[in-house]
C-alpha cells in the first residue's frame, strides 16, 4: 500500500483521474511540503543549514540542474560522488509532472540508489544509448575543463555515460576547482584494469614516470586497497584499480598522458576526461557559484532559488 504522503502528492497533482503513483522503492515517502503554483516540489522549506562544504555542493547541483534539465530532457545521465545526492534532490524537486516520462541512467551502485530511493524511473545505458543530459561529480578540474574523476572507482561506466550524453556536465565544491590537473588531487589518475594484469600496468606506468612515492613522502603509485576489506578495491565491473601520480610537467598535457595510458594492454579505462565537459559548476563558501563553459567563458551566479525554475510544456501548460 503506497505511504500517505503518496496519496497527499496525487492528489495535490490532479483529479481522480491522475496516473496512479507506485513507488519503487516501499520505504520511500515523497516530500509533502505544499506545490508551488507550477506544480513542482520545493526542495525544503526552508533548505537545511550544511557545512560550508555541503551547501556548496548542494548550491553547484541546484545550478546545473536548473540549467541543464529541462522539460524537454527524458533520458538523464546520474554520475557519482557526494555532489550527486544533492543534483537527485533538485530533480526531484521538479515534481511528478515534469519526472513521470523520465528515465534516469546511473553510473555505478550509488546513483542507482539515488535513483531507486527517490521514486524516479530506473534505465540502463544497454536500453538507452544516447542521453540527453549527463550531471556528475568530479575529483578536480583544470582550466580547459578537463577532469580527473575515479576516486570512487566508477569511472569506466561515467565516462560511457558522459560520452553516451548530449551535454555533459560537472558540478563540484570550490575545492575541485584547479589551473592543473593533479594541484589538489595528488594521490594520482585512477585507473582501472584487468585484475590479471595489474602488475604489468604498474610496471608500464612506473616506466612512464609515476613515482612510487611522493614528494611529501606519501605512496605515489599504488594498487588501490580496501578500507573494510583485506585486499584491492574491486569496481563495479570486477576490475582492480590503480592510483597513478605524474609530475606536474605531465599533467600540462592530460589528453596526451590519456592516451599513452589508454594504449597499455590491461588498462580497461582512464580516469582522466578530456574535453567532453560543456560546463562546470562550483559551489562558493561565500553561496555563490562559479559557472565555467566550454567556450572559455565565466560567469558568477550570486543565488540559487530554493525551488526549481522550470520553462517548457507539460500537458499543454506552461510551467514557469
Amino acid at each position: 500500500m503506497p505511504p500517505p504522503a503518496t496519496d497527499l502528492l496525487k492528489a495535490k497533482l490532479g483529479t481522480s483521474d491522475a496516473p496512479e503513483i507506485k513507488p519503487t522503492n516501499p520505504a520511500f515517502i515523497p516530500p509533502t511540503q505544499p506545490l508551488t503554483p507550477g506544480k513542482q516540489l520545493p526542495t525544503s522549506v526552508p533548505l537545511p543549514v550544511l557545512p560550508a562544504v555541503e551547501a556548496a555542493k548542494r548550491l553547484a547541483a541546484f545550478a546545473a540542474v536548473d540549467r541543464h534539465i529541462g522539460l524537454q530532457h527524458k533520458v538523464i545521465g546520474i554520475g557519482s560522488g557526494s555532489t550527486v545526492p544533492y543534483v537527485v534532490d533538485r530533480i526531484v524537486a521538479q515534481g511528478f509532472q515534469a519526472n513521470k516520462d523520465r528515465v534516469f541512467l546511473p553510473t555505478g551502485f550509488q546513483s542507482k540508489e539515488l535513483i531507486i530511493k527517490a521514486g524516479l524511473t530506473l534505465g540502463d545505458v544497454d536500453q538507452y544509448a544516447r542521453i540527453d543530459v549527463t550531471i556528475d561529480g568530479a575529483d578536480e578540474v583544470d582550466n580547459e575543463l578537463n577532469s580527473i574523476k575515479g576516486g570512487g572507482a566508477c569511472q569506466l561506466r561515467e565516462k560511457v555515460l558522459a560520452e553516451a550524453a548530449d551535454t555533459w556536465v560537472i558540478v563540484a565544491d570550490y575545492r575541485k576547482n584547479s589551473h592543473i590537473l593533479g594541484t589538489t588531487w595528488t594521490q594520482g589518475i585512477p585507473i582501472e584494469v584487468a585484475p590479471f594484469a595489474y602488475a604489468k600496468v604498474l610496471t608500464n606506468l612506473s616506466q612512464m614516470g609515476s613515482p612510487s612515492k611522493l614528494p611529501n613522502n606519501k605512496p605515489g603509485l599504488t594498487l588501490r586497497m580496501g578500507k573494510m576489506k583485506a585486499g584491492p578495491v574491486v569496481s563495479d565491473n570486477g576490475n582492480f584499480i590503480i592510483d597513478a601520480p605524474f609530475p606536474e610537467e605531465m599533467m600540462k598535457d592530460p589528453v596526451g598522458l590519456l592516451h599513452k595510458i589508454k594504449m597499455l594492454t590491461g588498462v580497461v579505462e582512464v580516469g582522466l576526461f578530456c574535453n567532453m565537459a560543456k560546463a562546470a559548476y562550483f559551489g562558493n563558501e561565500d553561496g555563490s557559484v562559479l559557472a565555467r563553459v566550454n567556450d572559455g567563458s565565466v560567469e558568477k551566479i550570486n543565488e540559487v532559488p530554493n525551488t526549481p525554475e522550470l520553462k517548457g510544456q507539460v500537458d499543454d501548460a506552461t510551467v514557469a
